[in-house]
């Protein structure tokens, strides 16, 4: 989508039709109709008809610059998500998991050692416990890992282990079997000086029972699982996963296919349950509603998610739904438009108390940029995950909006980041090839000025690891 004839020096690309057709009234004094909706998702930046001059300027949300400029500002949008969502966390009663199910998920409880670890004295190499100074006698019979308690070593003795074996009483040392030799008599032999101690790993060497292991609030990676296995645990009490429904709005978007005849294939019923199970959400139903103002009704009204994420109908044209739904139900808007390049029609309502609705632009980039400026952040604190620790690249490119943040697509190269083509609002190209979107704050960055990057899940987790 483009903006045309804006008179304001600005590119095209940053500019919506809203916002040109905003800034030409704002220069010119008229307003004119925007024609229909956006090209990707079924919405575009706006939908529908523009108010004549007699229309309030506040009843288009995102639509005015009069209302551009009174959108919140992209770091406070993401503060205020999370901000949301923390009474609505702590409130959340723990769930139990067996550990199969508990990768991703947050300790709701410290991680206390249930037992010793390890539990017995045990041999840290293949080799021979021995007994005393050599040389030794060796008997006859060696001890395996699992194998029951052995007999204590008289002094001069030794006996074959193995790795994990348990250590008999009165043994010196374990020598290790590339440090031994026996001679004609069969009689062992070190080839090497021995401390006392040595390759024993003692009982509790790692914790001791009632130890604790890790805080609440760690998040369990798969190191994480096996210390809990390690240390007795069958089940964790863990922080419950949010529940989110993805509603997907538009009566042109078709769910397979070429498109054709106007209708476009939808973008983002794909694509938004395996970003939001990336960023630790458990996708309850993704529903296909097209424009229906009873059905997003009931949708919403009927939902027992934690979070409800719409697709499109954020604007105020006559098939965008979002906001009339919201009055209807009484929802309160806590963010309602953001600063930010691409995706600032996004909005923020709360629903009830333990439920939240994020309204994503329809363009799919900026869709994007709504789903990393507020779902991911009350999905984060919903979940009780720590935030990610922030970091910065030079930006090969100058970059920018006057006004507003921007998320650029970038490829990560050594110490710069590098932006990508195809970044424009309705366009997935640049996105589905990046490592990250750098964060250009307004009034955009000089070339090799340092951008704030937002990493993307895949792009350090790897698929398997961040899908699962």
């Amino acid at each position: 989508m483009t903006a045309r004839g804006t008179g304001q020096g600005l590119d095209a690309e940053d500019l919506d039709v809203e916002e040109a057709l905003a800034l030409v009234k704002d220069g010119n004094g008229t307003g004119r109709p925007t024609g229909g909706r956006g090209p990707a998702q079924g919405e575009g930046h706006g939908s529908g008809t523009r108010p004549g001059p007699s229309a309030p300027e506040t009843s288009r949300p995102g639509g005015t610059a009069e209302h551009r400029h009174a959108a919140t500002p992209w770091p406070e949008a993401r503060t205020i998500a999370a901000r949301a969502a923390r009474s609505v966390a702590a409130r959340r009663a723990p769930v139990s998991v067996t550990l199969g199910d508990a990768l991703g998920l947050v300790l709701a409880a410290p991680l206390t050692a249930l037992t010793d670890l390890p539990s017995f004295d045990t041999s840290a190499m293949d080799g021979w416990a021995v007994a005393g100074p050599g040389p030794w006698r060796v008997r006859e019979e060696g001890l395996l890992a699992g194998s029951t308690a052995p007999a204590p070593l008289a002094d001069g003795e030794a006996v074959r282990i193995a790795t994990g074996a348990r250590i008999p009483a009165d043994t010196t040392a374990v020598l290790r079997s590339e440090h031994g030799r026996t001679d004609a008599n069969g009689r062992l032999h070190p080839t090497r000086e021995m401390q006392h101690g040595q390759d024993i790993r003692p009982r509790g060497q790692e914790c001791r029972s009632g130890d604790q292991l890790l805080r609440a609030g760690a998040v369990v990676t798969p190191a994480v699982l096996g210390l809990a296995a390690a240390a007795g645990y069958d089940t964790l009490a863990t922080v419950p996963r949010p529940r989110v429904e993805v509603l997907v709005l538009g009566d042109e978007l078709l769910a397979e296919g070429r498109p054709h005849d106007g209708l476009i294939r939808d973008a983002l019923g794909p694509m938004l349950p395996p970003w939001l199970r990336a960023l630790g959400a458990e996708v309850t139903a993704v529903r296909r509603l097209g424009d229906d103002a009873k059905a997003l009704h009931k949708a919403v009204t009927t939902s027992g998610a934690d979070l409800i994420v719409t697709t499109g109908g954020t604007a105020s044209g006559p098939v965008d739904h979002v906001h009339p739904t919201l009055r209807r139900i009484d929802a309160e808007l806590l963010v309602d438009g953001v600063k930010v390049r691409p995706g600032h029609p996004m909005l923020l309502a709360r629903i009830r108390d333990d439920q939240h609705l994020v309204g994503l632009p329809g363009n799919p980039l900026a869709a994007v940029s709504g789903l990393l400026t507020l779902a991911e952040p009350l999905l984060r604190a919903l979940a009780a995950r720590p935030a990610p620790e922030s970091y910065a690249l030079p930006l090969r490119q100058a970059h920018g909006h006057p006004y507003d943040t921007r998320l650029i697509p970038v490829v990560l190269r050594g110490d710069h980041a590098v932006p990508l083509h195809y970044n424009g609002p309705a366009m997935l190209r640049g996105i589905a090839a990046a490592d990250a979107l750098a964060v250009v704050p307004p009034g955009g960055t000089r070339a090799g000025q340092q951008a704030e990057l937002l990493d993307l899940p895949w792009a350090t987790a790897g698929i398997d690891a961040c899908f699962t």
